[in-house]
């Protein structure tokens, strides 16, 4: 517990003080002197009076040195008893500045009624409804935000994420959700436009690759059949799929797409209550995440997120600090409009406040007396000096001007009453 330069400077100032509180005892015991000198040569009653007046300020100023000086170190280096108190009972006060702390500074109703008397919620409502304060908000709030993103390690963000999705993956049933869904594609029709572009993009593709299609036909045929028997037949097979793809492309009530509207209604249906198709699902859901290509997807996850965040976080036009700020202001406005939400606000404060003061209390207070038990006594009776020992020597003074009031009276009654 070094002392400061401010500290030095309070020193020189209370020893200015104790030159000035000496000098009163001296001005005291000089006048002493000089009325006692007055009286045995025949001055008059007089001095008298002013003997008495200078003798007990003398004494009143000797007793306040005596008392000033006990509380930092012993008078004179004298072993008296219940001296130098701050040095010797400086543990013992550090516990009672720790119990007078929590007593009455830490107690849940102190807390509750100073904090219901500030209005946090009516004065943060306001502060937050300020432009300029919602945009400082958000930049400390995008600054913090960057600088916990920069900190995390990759790696191990990327295998928390990772085995979070894994497992959530593997705890839930994807096929009764996966019926529901496409029962609600098909009763919708939401289907009927993958069909069309499926159709139209098989229609061009077989027009475009005729002889590719009527290739695989003839290589297929018996190696005894005649080759113009299988051209033939290769022409036929083509033209008849192109006819067949070409009405399903045109016919939106073809019977092949009116039986794959049958297919999937009922194939939604095994999904969510037949126990094969589901349990094949959930196969096939393992197998899928058990792939290589599937977990570098999940672990790749994080660079995406982190990197659209920092992004976000670093221009101050984006969608994510904009509709920040947009949500500090709105914020603010209700609550400074709305008496409600200020006290739902005050309580959440004044709730979070008492917890924090009733359960840390002990920890607290143990902090106050472990601190200054911690100090060197010495050192802590110079701070201490530092700080009030200017103050006190005004105590001095006051016992010597006192005193000798206090003297002149007693002289003055006694005389009066002794005739």
């Amino acid at each position: 517990m070094a002392l400061t330069a401010a500290d030095e400077e309070r020193r020189r100032g209370v020893r200015r003080m104790k030159l000035i509180a000496t000098g009163f005892l001296l001005t005291a015991t000089v006048v002493y002197a000089l009325a006692k000198w007055a009286g045995a040569s025949g001055a008059g009653a007089w001095s008298g009076y002013v003997a008495a007046a200078a003798e007990a300020g003398m004494v009143g100023a000797l007793a306040d040195w005596f008392a000033v000086t006990a509380l930092f170190k012993r008078p004179l280096g004298l072993p008296i008893p219940h001296t130098a108190i701050i040095p010797t009972k400086k543990d013992v006060l550090g516990r009672s500045l720790g119990d007078f702390v929590g007593e009455n500074f830490l107690s849940a109703q102190v807390v509750r009624t100073r904090l219901r008397a500030v209005g946090i919620g009516a004065r943060a409502g306001a502060w937050l409804a300020e432009p300029d304060h919602a945009d400082r908000v958000t930049e400390q709030a995008a600054a913090a935000l960057r600088g916990a993103l920069t900190v995390m390690r990759d790696s191990d963000v990327r295998a928390v994420v990772g085995e979070a999705i894994t497992r959530r993956a593997e705890g839930v049933e994807i096929a009764p959700g996966l019926g529901r869904t496409l029962e609600r594609i098909v009763t919708d029709g939401g289907h009927h436009r993958i069909v069309d572009l499926v159709c139209a993009r098989g229609y061009d593709w077989l027009v475009a690759h005729d002889d590719s299609v009527m290739h695989a036909v003839q290589g297929g045929a018996p190696g005894w059949t005649p080759r113009f028997v299988d051209r033939r037949i290769g022409e036929r097979v083509y033209r008849e799929l192109v006819r067949f793809v070409r009405e399903m492309r045109d016919m939106p009530q073809h019977p092949a797409r009116q039986a794959l509207d049958r297919f999937l209604g009922d194939f939604a249906g095994e999904l969510r209550t037949d126990p094969d198709t589901r349990e094949r699902v959930e196969r096939l859901k393992r197998d899928l995440l058990a792939r290589d290509e599937v977990q570098d997807l999940i672990n790749s996850t994080w660079n995406a997120v982190r990197s659209t965040v920092v992004s976000a976080a670093d221009d101050d036009r984006s969608q994510l600090r904009l509709r920040v700020r947009a949500s500090l202001l709105g914020l603010g406005a209700r609550m400074a409009a709305d008496p409600a939400l200020r006290a739902k606000v005050d309580g959440w404060v004044e709730e979070a406040a008492v917890y924090v003061v009733t359960t840390y209390r002990d920890e607290i207070t143990s902090l106050i007396s472990e601190t200054v038990a911690g100090w060197d006594a010495e050192q802590t009776s110079r701070k201490i000096e530092a700080h009030v020992g200017r103050d006190l020597q005004f105590i001095r003074i006051n016992g010597t001007v006192v005193g000798a009031l206090a003297g002149l009276v007693i002289y003055a009654v006694s005389r009066l009453v002794g005739g």
